[in-house]
């Protein structure tokens, strides 16, 4: 069972409820008053069962089956993990914890990079986990028929041993690839969409060989959402609060972006599963805020000026983690001889904790609302948590906005045209 431990997370929301770039307390108020029937709704939810999501963090048989289909793969040089969007993005996330090398992530099917991927490859050393929750997915069926294609020419006779599939416990065309080869195949879970499924076994088996405390992980997600499930209003929740800021803002006209800005590089590969978990289930009947991940402190170099300066209608979220007196220190002689007092005998981590709070400062003094996160370091069990926050913060925000956060019809559209067009070519 997950442990008991408390959530990690650190939350501040002064620079955002106060200032020129607040939302009017009846506004930010009303809206908390609504999250508090999203809370309500996610309690339903989980004293049924009914939303599979919520019964991930503490389940264990599905990580058994995963570390047996590890062990078998573990001996492989390189493991590419073959699928797109939320099919990767959690378990390119979770790389932020990396132990073990070897494994990669290649889902952007650029014909270039994929081709010089597959030649360099020592392809009978290589295992290839291929995901898709539908099995149908255009991208990842044609990496996969590639890569058979490559193993064939390179003198691979048991293509099995080199493939295994994730994908929804149904007929599909990956699941008939995976019969007609013999490969192990692990099942996708049928009520969790791709940008959700970073906490299953889409992200535990890539994690499990990358050297990742998968307990750890679930067990920070579990915390979250137990403290989450017991708040007593939405005021105590702060993935409800967070959702009533955002929606706050988006009431009065003032939320055009959303912006997500972590402090610390193993962080950098998380915007991009934020971004799509955010598009994705809320951009929907003319309703939304794009998502943006940036990267502190280079970005305050590149970016600062527009946030600063710019249109004014975006959410600054700063997240942090423990850098204070962490690293390199700065020579106190060699600093002073540059008349670099203020350097001398500071660490590097000194200089990102201060440029983090100056940030912040910035940002609100110019009337831009700012919230600020802090954990206190990148590993498994604070990566559980702070996933799960923003999956629950998302959901909640939809409730909020009047849309499904679960579907993806502008997806769909897209996949349908283009199966139409290469039909046509």
């Amino acid at each position: 069972m997950p442990d008991s431990r408390n959530s990690p997370l650190r939350f501040s929301l002064d620079l955002a409820l106060s200032g020129k770039g607040a939302p009017a307390k009846a506004v930010y108020d009303a809206s908390l008053k609504s999250a508090d029937a999203a809370l309500a709704w996610l309690r339903g939810q989980a004293a049924e069962k009914s939303l599979e999501l919520l019964g991930i963090p503490a389940r264990t048989d599905d990580v058994k089956v995963a570390r047996k289909v590890a062990a078998g793969i573990k001996g492989s040089k390189t493991v590419a993990v073959l699928g797109i969007g939320g099919s990767s993005l959690g378990g390119q996330a979770l790389t932020a914890l990396r132990e073990k090398p070897g494994v990669e992530f290649h889902d952007n099917p650029d014909p270039f990079s994929w081709d010089a991927a597959l030649k360099r490859f020592d392809l009978k050393k290589t295992h290839f986990i291929a995901i898709s929750k539908s099995g149908g997915t255009a991208e990842t069926l044609m990496q996969v028929l590639t890569a058979a294609e490559a193993l064939k020419k390179a003198g691979v006779k048991s293509l099995k041993k080199h493939f295994t599939i994730i994908t929804e416990p149904h007929q599909s065309a990956l699941a008939d690839f995976a019969g007609a080869i013999g490969a192990a195949r692990l099942d996708h879970p049928t009520g969790i969409g791709g940008r959700y499924s970073v906490l299953t076994v889409v992200g535990v088996l890539p994690a499990l060989l990358m050297g990742i405390d998968v307990k750890a992980l679930r067990a920070g997600a579990a915390a979250v959402l137990a403290e989450t499930l017991a708040a007593k209003s939405a005021a105590g929740s702060p993935a409800a609060t967070g959702a009533a800021l955002h929606h706050a803002l988006a009431s009065e006209g003032k939320l055009a972006t959303t912006i997500l800005w972590p402090y610390a590089d193993h962080l950098a590969v998380f915007g991009g599963w934020w971004r799509q978990l955010w598009a994705e289930s809320l951009g929907k009947d003319g309703k939304g805020s794009t998502p943006v991940s940036v990267l502190g402190p280079v970005d305050q170099h590149s970016q600062l000026q527009l946030f600063r300066d710019g249109p004014g209608n975006a959410l600054f979220t700063i997240l942090t983690v423990d850098t204070k007196g962490k690293g390199p220190v700065t020579p106190r002689a060699a600093a002073k001889s540059l008349k670099l007092d203020y350097l001398a005998g500071k660490r590097l981590g000194d200089l990102v904790e201060a440029e983090s709070r100056a940030t912040a400062q910035t940002l609100f003094k110019n009337g831009r609302p700012v919230r600020e996160i802090h954990v206190p370091q990148v590993n498994a069990f604070d990566m559980g948590a702070l996933m799960m926050h923003f999956m629950l913060e998302t959901i909640i925000m939809g409730r909020l906005m009047g849309v499904d956060p679960f579907n993806q019809p502008g997806v769909e559209e897209g996949k349908v045209l283009a199966r139409q067009y290469l039909a046509e070519g």
